[in-house]
Formats: C-alpha cells, structure tokens, sequence
C-alpha cells in the first residue's frame, strides 16, 4: 500500500525514500567473501561487475572506457560527447578544468562546457572513437540522446557498436520532437517510436532514464534489454530538482522499477530485463543498497571521476550540464589531481578509505556474505530497514 501524505487540502503526494533512508539487514548464516559472485550479464555480454559509468565525458573517455571494460565494468562512451565533436578533446578538457578550478564562479565553467558542445557532432569522430574501443577487446556501449539516435546509430553500428544506450534525464516509450515539415519551413510533431526502434536493432538497447513503476513498465514494453532509473544526480553537481523541480527517490524508484520488472516478467511469460540505478551513488554502501533494493546494476558517477584514469582530472559534471539553453549541472570537484586513485583502487582495492570510495566492488562482495548470499539476485532478496 502506498504511503500517502496529505499536505494541503485535496493535495496529497507519496512518501519516498533514498538510498540514505535505507539500511540493509543480514538475517541469514554469513559465508566467505571468495564464495561471492558479481558477476553481471546482459544479452550476451557478461561483465565481472555490476558497474558501468554515468555517460559523461568526465569519465568516459575511450581510453577510460577501454580501461573500465578491462577491470571487468562496463565502459559507456557518450556518443554526443566532445570525443564526437574535437580532435583534440584532451587539451580541451584541460582548459576546462583550469577554469573551473580558477573561478569560484560555478557559470563560468558551465558556459565554457556549453560552448564546447555547440560545436556539430561528427561522426566520423565518434564512429573512430569507437573502433577504438572494439579493436581493445572489451564490449563497446555508446549513449545517445532520444532525439539524436537515428540519425547517429547507423554510423555507431558500422563501427562496431555493441550495446545502444538511449539516455536522457527522463525518456518516454515515444519522445516527440519537432522536425521541418517537407519543403516548408513548418515544423510537426514526430514521435520517436522507441518500440519501433529497439525493433529494428539486432543488438541490446539500454535505455532511460525512468523514475517510477509506470515509467519503467512502458520502457519494458519498447523491447529495452535494460532500464535506467535516475539520473545520474549527484548533490553539487546535478541541479535537475532545481532547475526543472523534478526529483527521483532512488530507493522508491529501484524498487518500484523491480516491481515493473517481476510484472512484465509475468507480461511476458519470462523475458527478463535489467534495472540499472544512476544517481546518488557514491560509496560502496551506496552500490549495496541499489542491489538490495533491485537493481542489477549501476550506473557511476563521483566515484570513477575520481580515479587517475578519468579524463576530468578529478572534476565531475553530469552530461545535462553542456544543455545549451537549461543546463542542470555543474562542474565538481571529487578529488585533488595530484591524489587520485587508480581506477582498479577505486573498482577493486585495496582501499585504505573508511568512508567506502575505493575497493566498491570487494565491499559489495563484503556485504553480500555477511548477508549470506552468494549471486546478485539472491542479494536482492536481502531484509531492509528504513529509518524513522
């Protein structure tokens, strides 16, 4: 039964929860940590951790994507990023953080992102950032916009692409968009049927974000092999609650996205699709909770653009921060350049951080035997608590 609050007369809202409200608890025997699994399959592609990166070019550079996909992640290159719009984006990203890092102004930066991404995409860039990654050996995932995916996707496919991410703040089963209208200057209404499109791939599409069971139930329903719920929220960094007032509870959404999963699983007489969480999560707590709540996988952010690997030299910004006209992001710093950790460190140890920001996927495999369980999805099966 839903927890509704009234908080005016005739208006009510639903009560949720965040990862922080939440608390897992072990009620089974405990077991060796070497007797755990994290291994994670979507499709074909198995990867050794549930773990992916938020698609921001914070983090996913190709050669940061080729190395999480080597620490057995999954790398997810933004397809409409600066590694598809500069030659030499490397050089640009260094002017980027130095302005950032010399301006207390937090504008600044956001306008010099902006104008970085008014530059056109070219696909002859993105198509070759993406050879690189395949001829590397590990599994190539690119996002793209709602808006942008047929027109960028064939030239990705032919590229080796292997898993489609449809990524936005939120996404609907059918985005509509304004297109000119033939010869005339009018513009019409054109939906992007994400059913029809996902129909017309030979290979997985991941696609969100969604934040509720409705939202995740018609993602479902499009013939996505994965959701994403959240996006990619990050507190200093992702502004969407401010600049458009919409929010996602990401405990309440995780397991409202569960529930669609088990529903459509009915639905469908057993095809099964991935929940992937993006947003809030930080520490290797964090990473638990999502699983225990739901997910298969999650979606990172603050925790790899802290690495030595990633490109944003220890800044971090979501990737609705370059939107040209309502960006909802900043550029945050989570770590000093000259104290970063590798992205092994951060993904599997050894850690020498109390407060759980390196060695994620070893404290994962911690939790889930002090909890006596020994795959993901029985993890998921785990007690919980929420605070009073």
């Amino acid at each position: 039964m839903r927890d509704l609050v009234e908080f005016g007369m005739g208006r009510t809202a639903r009560r949720t929860y965040e990862l922080e409200d939440i608390s897992i608890v072990p009620s089974r025997r405990t077991r060796s940590s070497k007797h755990v699994s994290t291994a994670w399959q979507i499709d074909a592609y198995r990867f050794d951790a549930p773990i992916l990166n938020h698609p921001t070019d914070a983090i996913g550079s190709p050669d940061a994507v080729i190395a999480l996909g080597k620490l057995g992640a999954m790398g997810v290159l933004n397809g409409e990023g600066l590694w598809a719009r500069h030659k030499d984006v490397e050089k640009k990203i260094s002017e980027l953080v130095d302005i950032a890092d010399q301006n207390p102004d937090p504008t600044a930066a956001v306008r010099a992102l902006q104008k970085l991404h008014s530059a056109p995409v070219q696909t002859e860039l993105v198509a070759e950032a993406v050879a690189k990654i395949r001829e590397a050996g590990v599994t190539t995932a690119v996002r793209v916009s709602p808006q942008h995916a047929p027109e960028l996707t064939p030239a990705l496919l032919e590229a080796g692409l292997e898993i489609l991410v449809v990524h936005g703040t939120i996404i609907s089963a059918e985005h509509v968009v304004l297109v000119p209208s033939g010869d005339s200057d009018d513009l019409i209404d054109e939906p992007l049927n994400l059913k029809t499109f996902i129909a017309e791939l030979d290979i997985p599409v991941i696609a969100g974000g969604v934040h509720d069971h409705r939202t995740a139930l018609h993602s479902m329903r499009t013939g996505a092999a994965g959701v994403i719920v959240g996006y990619g929220s990050a507190e200093g960094a992702t502004t969407t609650n401010e600049v458009l007032g919409i929010g996602v509870p990401m405990a309440t959404a995780i397991a409202d996205a569960a529930a669609a999963r088990r529903d459509y699983l009915d639905e469908t007489g057993g095809r099964y699709v991935h929940v992937i969480a993006d947003g809030d999560l930080h520490t290797s707590g964090d990473l638990a909770k999502a699983i225990a709540c739901g997910a298969d996988a999650v979606s990172l952010g603050t925790p790899l653009a802290a690495s030595a690997e990633a490109p944003g030299r220890g800044w971090y910004w979501p990737s609705a921060a370059a939107h040209p006209d309502t960006p909802r992001g900043a550029l945050l710093q989570v770590a000093e350049e000259s104290d970063r950790p590798s992205l092994e460190q951060v993904l599997t140890g050894p850690s020498d951080d109390p407060d759980g920001g390196l060695n994620l996927v070893g404290a994962l495999r911690r939790s889930m035997a002090k909890a006596g369980y020994a795959d993901l999805k029985e993890f998921q099966k785990v007690g919980l608590s929420v605070r009073g």
